[in-house]
């Protein structure tokens, strides 16, 4: 099997940094722009996916409908176990604003914050139905940057730890019994969007 794994496109509570989690926020223009040079980079690449699945947060649905459309293949049904980490009490807010409240503790202090155990769970249930339904599929999956940095780190322990930024493609292959990345953390189609002549 092998699957890709996108961030989803820019948001207003991204471009302020406050904490989405799973408060549902749209793309901004940025996002829908930076959704398209993902989608145009893919339609120039050897065709890889059979359909593209996101979580079912509507930041993550519109960034896999622009591929699913110019590519021309399935766009599934949103699954939620593919969500952002739940951050309780912290959505909407600024590092400041949490620091300010909580301290510089405030992930240990603050209420309602899903564990970094039951945010891979979800992801490895997903991850094992998939398996099992389509062994041999190529899945284009749309999330979350704090969902996915916990996938990486649990399927792949020997990569660097990168900031995951919007519309961010990797590619993992399972093979002999072990994800393998082929591809991290690639932003090219952004730096070619604002450098064209690249």
């Amino acid at each position: 099997m092998i699957i890709g794994m996108v961030r989803h496109g820019n948001t207003d509570w991204n471009a302020l940094g406050k904490v989405q989690g799973q408060t549902d926020i749209p793309l901004n223009e940025l996002g829908k722009k930076q959704a398209n040079a993902l989608a145009e980079r893919l339609l120039r690449d050897e065709k890889l996916w059979d359909a593209v699945i996101s979580s079912d947060l509507q930041r993550a649905r519109q960034t896999a409908s622009v591929i699913a459309d110019k590519l021309g293949i399935t766009l599934l049904e949103g699954d939620p176990r593919l969500r952002e980490r739940n951050f309780g009490e912290v959505e909407g807010m600024t590092l400041p604003e949490r620091i300010e409240r909580w301290g510089e503790n405030w992930r240990e202090v603050a209420g309602g914050l899903e564990s970094d155990e039951e945010v891979r769970a979800r992801g490895l249930a997903f991850l094992a139905d998939w398996q099992k339904k389509r062994p041999e599929g190529r899945l284009l999956v749309v999330s979350h940057g704090g969902f996915l940095a916990q996938m990486f780190d649990t399927l792949c322990s020997d990569l660097e730890k990168q900031n995951l930024g919007n519309l961010s493609y990797s590619i993992l292959q399972f093979k002999d019994e072990q994800w393998t990345p082929l591809l991290y953390n690639c932003t090219r189609h952004l730096e070619e969007q604002a450098n064209p002549s690249v």
